[in-house]
């Protein structure tokens, strides 16, 4: 008797499968230990530890940049001349 070979579920990462393990690590470029924090704490869609490896990889690319404190950008913005000759004379966009 002929039984059929079980399809893998092509949405779900089976952990057991060496071979999907390893192209999704290579993929997302996450390392073991990873991987296996996402899953366990999101689970086995593929979705799910795709988009939250690429929000993780973007909180660590993108740190906060310095923004000068408001009465500083203000002192800047005063030292400018604001005369009605150099508001005519700025070119309308």
């Amino acid at each position: 008797m002929r039984r059929a070979k079980p399809q893998p579920i092509r949405n779900k990462l089976d952990l057991t499968d060496r071979t999907q393990v390893r192209l999704i690590k290579k993929r997302l470029k996450l390392s073991d230990a990873e991987l296996t924090t996402i899953v366990g704490r999101i689970g086995n869609s593929l979705s799910a530890i795709s988009k939250e490896a690429t929000l993780q990889r973007a909180a660590v690319l993108s740190p906060p940049t310095k923004v000068p404190p408001a009465a500083i950008i203000a002192s800047a913005n005063g030292s400018e001349p604001t005369t009605p000759e150099a508001v005519a004379a700025a070119p309308a966009s």
